[in-house]
């Protein structure tokens, strides 16, 4: 209460000092309304640095995986490790993303890097391909184990099941829908020395109803056409000279036969997926695929010598082995396919 008689002696000092040096209350004003000014930027910056790094609003980084579904292109793009495996999560060539709808391509092989906890079972329902396929194209017996880390090839058999009737042998089965007794054999894990038990089912691979026509003298099978896009000129002959010794069979091939040593060539430019040497392999003993830019692969079976390996870019032309007659072979030649397109050889 003592010094309430300071605020008229405060106001008169303060009207002095405005008639001696001008408005002090504008000046007084003018600082208010800037410092006010400044802090209110500075509440706006604050606030608008909090809205930013709110994790509602953070943009997120773009996932780096490849959503497409399991293609020989794909397989060009995939990183090889360790030199040999491509790189897989839970599918093929890939991760389970390259799955579309839990199914395997139709036509083309994939590549499968086990998992812990995988087994034959797992891996066949995954590709939607029968546990014997996979122990048939691996040289894996029944009950094996598969180890994590190993590379599982997965061919796509196609084929004709049969029921076995009173009478049946591997023989005349093999006949019936032009396959080859051995095949069918390991395939089904059968003993060649044991009669057939009548009312089992045996899986004939790449076997074909028989379509008989009207001829001048006998009839005859009609090989299945293959009904892919031609590509014209974009594949090159795998082996110079030689002689087709069987038109289009199996899964859309041709056997040029030539002397053991011959060089093979890839028919076009791509990435080597696949480079066995040694074992039965699906009966194509030593063998390449090679995955192409245009969505197709091509396979060289019965090789005497692989000379590229998983991983490898190769150019139309480039020498990626020799022929010769490793697998199922009855003498020397390369088994020639052409995956995801016509044969023109």
């Amino acid at each position: 209460m003592k010094k309430i008689w300071l605020t008229p002696l405060f106001l008169l000092f303060l009207l002095v000092a405005q008639t001696a040096h001008g408005s002090v209350f504008s000046t007084l004003v003018g600082f208010l309304t800037s410092s006010v000014g400044q802090v209110s930027a500075l509440a706006r910056q604050e606030e608008e640095i909090k809205t930013e790094t709110n994790s509602q609003n953070i943009d997120l980084p773009e996932p780096t995986m490849s959503l497409a579904t399991s293609s020989p292109k794909a397989e060009l793009d995939q990183t090889i490790t360790g030199g040999s495996a491509i790189a897989s999560e839970a599918g093929p060539l890939g991760t389970s993303a390259d799955l579309k709808d839990n199914q395997a391509p139709s036509d083309l092989i994939s590549v499968y890097t086990v998992h812990p906890g995988d087994t034959v079972a797992i891996v066949a329902s995954m590709f939607n391909v029968s546990p014997n396929t996979i122990l048939w194209a691996n040289d894996l017996k029944k009950g094996s184990a598969l180890k994590p880390g190993d590379t599982l090839v997965i061919l796509p058999i196609t084929g004709v099941q049969h029921l076995v009737k009173k009478g049946d042998t591997l023989k005349s089965i093999a006949k019936k829908y032009g396959g080859d007794v051995e095949e069918i054999a390991n395939y089904n894990d059968l003993d060649l020395s044991k009669d057939l038990v009548v009312g089992s089912t045996v899986i004939v691979p790449n076997g074909e109803e028989s379509t008989i026509v009207s001829g001048p003298k006998t009839g005859q099978k009609v090989p299945a056409k293959y009904k892919g896009p031609s590509y014209a000129g974009y594949f090159m002959r795998p082996i110079v000279g030689g002689v087709r010794t069987q038109g289009i069979h199996g899964h859309n091939a041709v056997d040029l036969a030539a002397h053991i040593g011959t060089p093979i060539y890839a028919a076009a430019s791509g990435r080597v997926i696949i480079a066995k040497t040694g074992g039965w392999n699906g009966g194509y003993g030593n063998y390449v695929v090679i995955a192409h830019p245009n969505g197709t692969q091509t396979l060289y079976g019965h090789m005497n010598k692989v000379m590229t390996s998983v991983g490898a870019r190769v150019d139309k032309g480039d020498q990626i082995g020799q022929l010769g007659s490793t697998g199922h072979s009855t003498g020397p030649h390369v088994h020639f396919e052409i995956r995801g397109a016509s044969n023109p050889f």
